[in-house]
């Protein structure tokens, strides 16, 4: 879903994938916790959905999500994401 150096993946994600995903780390600060949840069921791997395999569970979604298998995009040198919302 999305490729950039550790370091900018981090400090800068930019697909909603994974932007969930580092929303998720635990954090030792009680007063910082976050409450992440995605939405649907994870897909079958059997059975993947049209379209941006993600787009079930994404905040973000368009109607074209579920249509179109977006392509990986450089966004800014070194940093690629497979994202509608970047095309």
């Amino acid at each position: 879903m999305e490729l950039a150096p550790s370091r900018d993946l981090c400090a800068n994600p930019k697909h909603p994938y994974s932007r969930a995903l580092l929303d998720s780390v635990p954090v030792a600060d009680p007063e910082n916790i976050k409450q992440v949840s995605l939405e649907g069921e994870v897909p079958s791997p059997l059975n993947p959905p049209s379209g941006c395999t993600f787009h079930p569970r994404c905040r973000m979604r368009k109607p074209e999500c579920g249509i179109e298998v977006p392509l990986m995009r450089e966004i800014s040198p070194g940093h690629f994401v497979t994202c509608i919302l970047y095309n």
